[in-house]
């Protein structure tokens, strides 16, 4: 946790930037994995963590953006609780700590709100993305699961977006200590990766990591030698001489701040040829977006700049005919890299996602979306002084897709299938990934030391 002031001036602002209604920010609850007493890892609502800071189930803030009041919703541990959990704070010693002076058991908490509803008073709430929380917000303010996206509040979504996106010096300073986590786990897949393992004994060792000094990874891990398909949460390959194993994988502090980094590196210790050409554009295009960035900038244009880059080395290497803005422009690099370039980093490993672009249809909110210009709508992000984000090009060399551009006749005269076909079909993928703060005038890359990322590097830790 932060300090008590930290929740009061955070919750304060949040109050000014609404200014008539109720604000709702539910808790996560404990999820059952396969029967009740045996649940999921608990994970709070990370805008529950940023505005109240307790990591602790079945919980509600509420705060009143009129009188000023602020409130916690919630059952003290009883003594049949305490068999199992051991002794645990009151209600009101946890507000205490956080700055929060009115609390009250959970039962209260419809007829507090039935009252402001009664009187006529908005209910702000953010887009629920949990089966528990929608079905408590439906019961508690009588709307249909179904319809809650429809009640939802805009103002919260980017109130709440705008400031989250905005880094304070103890956030940097805490995602610092993320990196710190990213970087053990992903040295050690390095010093692990060799013919004959299987893929899951790195991923289950690297996670294990990240348990060790934090609260888990930040996203479940990809390693792969399958570096192509995107998400591939599938680890039980057994490590090839000759492929390339991608590993995608990132840390949660004790505080739930993230890390995400990715690496691609050759089984044996040494890239071939190819793969050393491959990877280099990749790296070229990874620390150009790193070099370049700066506040003001929309994202759009970042990630067409990584496209440029990408786009260069393809020409050079033979797989793209003409120049490397022609290519861009058709959208031929869309085949080689089918996805941003980058997304928000904070207290989510894609912050503000659960009410961003993947959860709705923005259109209908495009105008507003613009003048907020957080990462919750990529297309009108416009980064900032304190915006954390990661930077990870890649190439990947999909077969279906490929076989699909090419039966539509797209890219035509740009993309030269011949030798795509020919040497490149059974490539695999690379991505190069790390986290980038942006300052007034540029931005750095989190970490106080750099991931090993460079061909020499790579085979020096790999190879050994």
């Amino acid at each position: 946790m932060f300090s008590e002031q930290t929740y009061v001036a955070r919750r304060a602002t949040l109050r000014a930037k609404i200014g008539k209604g109720v604000i709702i920010l539910p808790g996560n609850t404990l999820a059952p994995n396969n029967y009740p007493n045996n649940a999921y890892y608990f994970r709070q609502d990370s805008s529950f963590l940023y505005y109240f800071g307790l990591n602790v189930p079945s919980l509600v803030g509420i705060i009143d953006t009129e009188s000023g009041e602020e409130h916690l919703f919630g059952d003290d541990f009883t003594v049949e609780d305490i068999i199992w959990t051991g002794p645990q704070p009151t209600l009101h010693d946890m507000a205490a700590k956080v700055g929060v002076q009115h609390t009250h058991p959970t039962a209260e908490l419809e007829r507090y709100l039935r009252k402001a509803i009664a009187l006529g008073r908005q209910i702000h709430y953010l887009p629920p993305y949990r089966g528990e929380t929608k079905l408590q917000l439906s019961s508690l303010l009588g709307i249909k699961p179904e319809l809650l996206h429809d009640y939802k509040s805009v103002e919260l979504m980017f109130a709440v977006s705008e400031m989250r996106e905005i880094k304070s010096a103890e956030e940097i300073e805490e995602m610092q200590r993320a990196f710190q986590i990213g970087y053990k786990m992903h040295t050690l897949a390095m010093k692990m990766c060799r013919p004959g393992i299987v893929e899951r004994e790195i991923a289950g060792a690297i996670e294990g990591i990240s348990k060790s000094y934090g609260s888990g990874v930040s996203f479940p891990s990809i390693v792969s030698q399958h570096g192509e398909t995107l998400h591939n949460l599938n680890c039980d390959g057994v490590l090839e001489s000759g492929r390339l194993l991608l590993c995608d994988a990132g840390g949660e502090t004790v505080n739930n701040y993230c890390s995400d980094h990715t690496r691609t590196y050759p089984v044996n210790g040494k890239f071939t040829p190819k793969q050393k050409e491959m990877y280099e554009i990749v790296l070229a295009a990874h620390d150009h977006v790193a070099h370049y960035v700066k506040a003001g900038m929309m994202f759009t244009d970042i990630h067409n700049e990584s496209y440029l880059k990408l786009a260069e080395g393809l020409v050079a290497a033979g797989l793209l005919h003409g120049t490397a803005e022609d290519a861009v422009a058709a959208g031929a690099m869309e085949m080689f890299m089918p996805h941003g370039l980058g997304h928000g980093l904070g207290m989510d490993v894609h912050d503000c996602e659960a009410f961003g672009e993947r959860s709705f249809d923005f259109s209908q909110l495009a105008e507003r979306a613009a003048q907020s210009a957080t990462c919750i709508y990529r297309k009108a992000w416009r980064v900032k002084e304190g915006t954390v984000m990661t930077d990870e090009p890649g190439l990947y060399f999909i077969p279906q897709l490929i076989d699909k551009c090419q039966a539509e006749g797209r890219y035509k005269g740009i993309v030269n299938y011949d030798l795509l076909n020919a040497e490149y079909r059974d490539f695999g993928g690379i991505r190069i990934e790390d986290d980038l703060v942006v300052t007034a005038d540029g931005c750095y890359m989190m970490g106080d030391k750099t991931i090993p990322v460079t061909v020499a590097e790579l085979e020096e830790v790999v190879g050994r």
